[in-house]
């Protein structure tokens, strides 16, 4: 039995918002012995709540930076603080209008593991350099951006390559909506889709552009050597696969991060 709950626990602390909350937890918890420990001392600083905010803030940004976990919660764990103390002062109104917004946003984040972060546009520019050297004028291929977001690439690389199938599938509805109405609105040639890349077949494209997280690439890669056909590319922005090295990575000095491409 207690195994069954240690495993249970270990399992839900590999999921970061898990992780994320128990460390909240710890250092309140931990800063709730402090202070009434230290309030017992003989002292002249008055304890106020900006010191318990600023001391929580730094502790689990810290915290969540020493497990490793990624750059994004670093700011989410330092933020979190001030916000809820911020969020205390509004209207209840406020507090329906913000879960609605993050439900549509990040509500299958719990889920998938895959946060929505915008792609950098310097990564488009170097999808449009690759695609030009190795797709001839007029010829046509099929492009799927798996995770579009607002879908800014997808538009970019149609409006680039109007004779190519350009395709964003996005599985959050309020950024997908935004995408959708974007395309509508410029008349873009490039479609996009609400879903889940899971449920798509890869064998019906010849590039696969991936902006994910680390928690996706395993089974991202598992579903790429089971359907992806010879002669066809993933790229990655950002995030490698555990134990398979790219076949080539890009650098650009405006983009952030790096781009990997596997040629499968």
């Amino acid at each position: 039995m207690l195994r069954q709950v240690l495993r249970r626990v270990r399992a839900w602390m590999n999921r970061p918002v898990f992780l994320a909350f128990f460390l909240q937890l710890s250092v309140l918890a931990l800063q709730c012995v402090f202070w009434r420990l230290f309030v017992r001392w003989p002292h002249e600083w008055r304890l106020t709540w900006t010191v318990v905010l600023v001391v929580q803030s730094v502790l689990t940004a810290l915290l969540s930076w020493w497990c490793e976990m990624d750059i994004w919660w670093w700011g989410i764990q330092a933020l979190l603080p001030f916000a809820v103390v911020w969020a205390l002062h509004l209207p209840p109104i406020w507090f329906a209008v913000g879960f609605v917004v993050l439900v549509l946003v990040y509500g299958h984040t719990f889920r998938t593991q895959v946060p929505y972060y915008p792609s950098d546009r310097a990564m488009w520019l170097q999808l449009v350099e690759w695609l030009t050297q190795h797709i001839d004028a007029g010829q046509s291929c099929r492009v799927i951006d798996i995770g579009s977001g607002l879908g800014g690439m997808v538009l970019h690389l149609a409006a680039k390559f109007p004779a190519c199938e350009i395709v964003g599938v996005e599985l959050s509805p309020l950024p997908w909506l935004w995408s959708y109405l974007r395309a509508k609105g410029s008349h873009s040639s490039g479609r996009l889709l609400r879903g889940d890349y899971q449920r798509m077949d890869f064998a019906d494209y010849d590039v696969v552009v991936a902006y994910l997280s680390p928690a996706a690439m395993p089974s991202l890669w598992a579903k790429v050597k089971r359907e992806m056909r010879t002669g066809s590319v993933l790229f990655s922005y950002e995030f490698e696969i555990p134990g398979q090295p790219a076949s080539e990575i890009f650098h650009m000095q405006s983009m952030r991060e790096s781009l990997y491409a596997w040629y499968i």
